[in-house]
């Protein structure tokens, strides 16, 4: 049994890192835009990892957490995977996504909730990103200094919703009026939150609102 535990762990160490080669490999090739290339990573690894809890315990969850942390404040020292470190922009929300893998497992120990706030960063801050980059420039407003576009903002908080009343249908455990006053409130913070910071507070935000609700 635990034999097969650390397959799973090493299995699963193995297939993050082989998502951050895939993108290394595809932007020193092509030399796409660095927001694409680390919003695919945002998508990919983070969907991943929000369903840990169906397959892993909450203490490996914590111990990968802790590795990635490791792992991410390595490659940002050595510039090991570029295509994440890229960005213009002043960021530490590659750390901070590690670092709420972990702390999310302290906050619930339900795998709905977990999923829930989770996807919340991975597929609609990625979303919102990659969509406000592509289309949304000629419409932009500035929050501290950083550039937001509507269609961006727009795209946080329809997904957000989409995904908080799925959560909602599926555990019928969250209102519909409370999934819309929620996504409000991360798209506010999403917008607020600036130097990667929203990777750490929405998730939390997201799981302690629906534990209290």
């Amino acid at each position: 049994m635990i034999a097969v535990m650390w397959l799973f762990l090493i299995g699963t160490i193995a297939l993050v890192a082989l998502i951050l080669c895939l993108s290394e490999l595809w932007w020193r090739k092509r030399q796409p835009n660095s927001e694409f290339s680390r919003k695919f990573v945002h998508l990919s690894v983070g969907t991943f990892v929000a369903f840990w809890p169906f397959f892993l315990s909450w203490h490996e969850i914590q111990l990968l957490s802790l590795a990635f942390v490791i792992g991410v404040l390595l490659s940002k020292w050595l510039n090991i995977f570029q295509a994440i470190h890229s960005v213009a922009r002043p960021t530490w929300g590659e750390i901070y996504f590690a670092l709420v893998v972990g702390l999310l497992t302290f906050v619930t120990h339900s795998k709905g909730v977990y999923a829930a706030a989770l996807l919340q960063m991975s597929i609609a801050d990625g979303l919102a990103a990659v969509l406000g980059v592509r289309y949304g420039m000629k419409h932009r407003y500035h929050v501290f200094g950083h550039t937001k576009t509507i269609l961006g903002t727009a795209t946080f908080f329809v997904v957000s919703l989409v995904l908080l009343l799925g959560y909602g249908a599926w555990s019928n455990n969250l209102a519909s009026l409370v999934a819309v006053v929620l996504s409000l409130v991360a798209t506010g913070v999403e917008n607020i939150a600036v130097g990667g910071l929203d990777n750490l507070l929405i998730p939390l935000l997201i799981a302690v609102a629906i534990t209290k609700f």
